[in-house]
């Protein structure tokens, strides 16, 4: 038996939701709980990003869904991989449509899907910048890692449409996937829309160095 007062720990548990394999975890107790939406990169699946769990706010409602289409090299993604490298803001529409329909199911009424965080790596993070641009009252901040903003955001969005949000940005000045000079022009994208965006570069490559990883921590608690 817990001692008195002690945080029960959630149990993680897989399902298939609005024609998604989600991977979540729930609290035991509370009510309008925080919801933050884990998004893997190419080739992952909803367990890729569960190495971040630990790091973020135990009272808080995990959601991590598979991506839309099979990648032939394993895994899946969340635009079809025929498409261009660097995918308009449009190719994530089937993707975004899905994830908000996966919010409105049953299972998540104890949190509050008005105020989501995102957490997306690489495909995932473009995936996050798209969800916070064409919805940014329902979004309350942004982890982006090793990830790449849309093309066609100016066409897609007007300055200030983001009114500042609050995004963490990281990348590896050695990413030899999503080279950094279109993660420091994706900054500016997003600080152009608005947002409020916080940068941490470090000499890795296409993944987090642990001093992001601290800092990923601190932004979402």
């Amino acid at each position: 038996m817990a001692a008195k007062g002690a945080l029960v720990k959630a149990e993680i548990r897989s399902a298939e939701l609005a024609g998604l394999t989600v991977k979540y975890r729930l609290p035991a107790l509370g009510d309008a709980l925080p919801l933050i939406v884990l998004l893997h990169g190419w080739t992952g699946d909803e367990d890729s990003m569960w190495v971040f769990a630990d790091k973020l706010p135990q009272q808080a409602i995990l959601a991590a869904p598979r991506g839309l289409y099979p990648s032939p090299f394993g895994g899946y993604g969340w635009y079809p991989h025929e498409a261009r490298s660097w995918p308009p803001l449009s190719a994530f529409e089937p993707a975004m449509e899905r994830i908000w329909i996966l919010l409105k199911n049953e299972l998540f009424a104890r949190a509050d899907i008005e105020q989501v965080r995102l957490v997306g790596f690489s495909q995932g993070a473009a995936l996050a910048y798209s969800l916070a641009l064409t919805q940014p009252d329902r979004i309350e901040r942004v982890g982006g890692l090793s990830g790449f903003v849309p093309d066609g955001v100016k066409e897609a969005a007007a300055p200030g449409r983001l009114n500042g949000l609050p995004i963490f940005v990281t990348h590896g000045a050695r990413d030899d996937l999503v080279p950094v000079e279109r993660a420091r022009a994706g900054v500016e994208l997003l600080q152009w829309a608005g947002a409020q965006v916080s940068y941490c570069e470090d000499d890795v490559g296409h993944k987090l160095s642990a001093a992001c990883f601290r800092s990923l921590k601190h932004f979402m608690v």
